[in-house]
């Protein structure tokens, strides 16, 4: 008997499209787009983080990222190598990596273990030296040498996500595409009572619902600081904190006015942790 038409071309479509799609969902173009929640966050934590916002950036009125850097490719070199590590250990390596391969040009042609050696201290230092080295040959080959000012572009260079992009737009250009999501970030909106999730894109999404756009480069680096130096990990600093009054997960008494507590985390920030006006 004769067969029936073949649906072989109409399966190979489906083939194709699916591969076509999962290829899409894979480029980092994706990445580039701000993240969207899926239902609008509740009204009572809109009008709590506008309380929030308030008194943080009466708290951190101009936030600052703590890698030291002089220019957007030493800032994007430097967030790189942080990444698993901290700033104070990023911030003694860089001045004699940057003196050696002052340029993307430099570090793109450079040995690789010599540059392993100048960051071994970073931690995962064989993985971070190909990063920065992948990324300074994208620079140079990509973009003229020159660092991308956009997150689209950003995004495409070797080991850069949204959270590095973020430091780099928000820190070098002032431009707010989201907002920076780190391990002190994701343990504040928790102890905030703003998500429980862990996943850093679903908390940017929170975050750029829940914050007006034009102060989204400073609220990300508000919240790193403010998880940095007074909601730590391990012994939250209660009852100094501006915000005690708007946290469900507050453990002490605040002490005094809110905008006293306020001028207490601007010296403890802009210190850089090491000034704490109760103990002077």
């Amino acid at each position: 008997m004769p067969s029936g038409p073949s649906k072989t071309p109409r399966r190979a479509k489906q083939a194709s499209a699916k591969k076509a799609s999962a290829k899409k969902a894979k480029t980092p173009g994706g990445n580039a787009v701000v993240p969207q929640l899926a239902q609008p966050p509740a009204a009572e934590l809109v009008t709590r983080t506008k309380e929030i916002h308030r008194r943080l950036s009466k708290a951190q009125p101009n936030p600052q990222v703590e890698l030291d850097h002089e220019n957007a490719w030493q800032l994007l070199v430097a967030t790189i190598l942080a990444a698993r590590s901290n700033d104070r250990i990023i911030n003694s390596i860089t001045p004699a990596l940057f003196e050696r391969f002052p340029t993307p040009t430099e570090l793109a042609r450079a040995d690789l273990e010599q540059v392993e050696h100048l960051v071994k201290r970073s931690g995962f230092f064989r993985q971070k030296a190909k990063a920065i080295k992948a990324t300074a040959q994208a620079v140079v080959e990509n973009f003229g040498g020159e660092v991308p000012k956009t997150m689209a572009a950003l995004v495409t260079l070797p080991g850069v996500a949204r959270k590095t992009a973020n430091v780099v737009l928000s820190s070098a250009f002032d431009t707010g595409a989201g907002i920076v999501v780190d391990l002190h970030v994701t343990r504040l909106v928790e102890r905030l009572g703003m998500t429980t999730d862990k996943d850093a894109r679903r908390i940017e999404a929170l975050l750029c619902a829940l914050f007006p756009r034009r102060a989204w480069a400073k609220v990300g680096h508000r919240l790193v600081l403010h998880g940095r130096h007074v909601c730590t990990a391990r012994k939250p600093r209660c009852g100094r904190c501006p915000i005690n009054e708007l946290c469900p997960s507050a453990s002490e008494e605040p002490a005094g006015r809110w905008t006293e507590r306020a001028r207490w985390e601007q010296v403890r920030t802009e210190s850089r942790g090491t000034v704490d006006p109760a103990e002077e």
